[in-house]
């Protein structure tokens, strides 16, 4: 982990993004694909964070957020970190708008169809017990006040900057970092208490 709780990033991931996203910005399918596996991770861990743990919403709402990212691409100015902080506002805009939706209309309790549908192929216990993982740390996450939610998951799981996570957030640096820290802590006390 990098200072403030963020992972630290290789110059040569960054680099790698940046030159995908010049090479996609000039046609290239192949180098936009390329991206898209570089970020798409981070992004989905970020939403679910925003939107519950629901993985196919978080997907929904990262589709509507490629969606704008691709038809975009082309203003984006910047390197390979400074995109996914972009990719992050632009996902953060989706998400929120997601939510004001939810809000608006009634909930309805679909029937779950993840019980009824068999494993495919791709099922493993690694990822089985990784989801497992997944899910109990974004629920711990979800605990948090959403300030320090939000830092936490632009900090560690997105893995921007302090400066980034505050242009995504619209706050200064400190006040991200600051929460960022206070939300790491209170997240290490809880797994501590719980005995993870």
């Amino acid at each position: 982990m990098g200072q403030g709780g963020g992972p630290r990033r290789t110059p040569s991931y960054d680099e790698e993004l940046g030159r995908a996203v010049a090479a996609a910005q000039e046609g290239d399918e192949a180098a936009f694909a390329v991206a898209y596996r570089l970020v798409q991770p981070g992004l989905v861990g970020y939403l679910r964070g925003l939107v519950g743990t629901d993985g196919e919403v978080a997907e929904d709402v990262a589709a509507e957020a490629w969606l704008e990212i691709a038809r975009d691409l082309g203003r984006f100015r910047g390197d390979g970190a400074g995109f996914r902080a972009w990719t992050a506002t632009i996902a953060r805009h989706r998400a929120l708008d997601h939510l004001r939706r939810q809000k608006s209309r009634p909930r309805t309790s679909p029937l779950d169809q993840d019980l009824l549908e068999l494993p495919g192929p791709h099922s493993t216990s690694a990822s089985a017990l990784e989801t497992l993982s997944t899910e109990r740390i974004l629920r711990l996450v979800a605990t948090l006040p959403r300030d320090q939610a939000e830092a936490v998951l632009l900090r560690v799981i997105v893995g921007l900057d302090g400066p980034s996570a505050a242009r995504v957030l619209g706050k200064r640096p400190g006040a991200v970092r600051t929460a960022a820290h206070r939300g790491l802590r209170r997240l290490g006390e809880r797994m501590g208490r719980d005995g993870a």
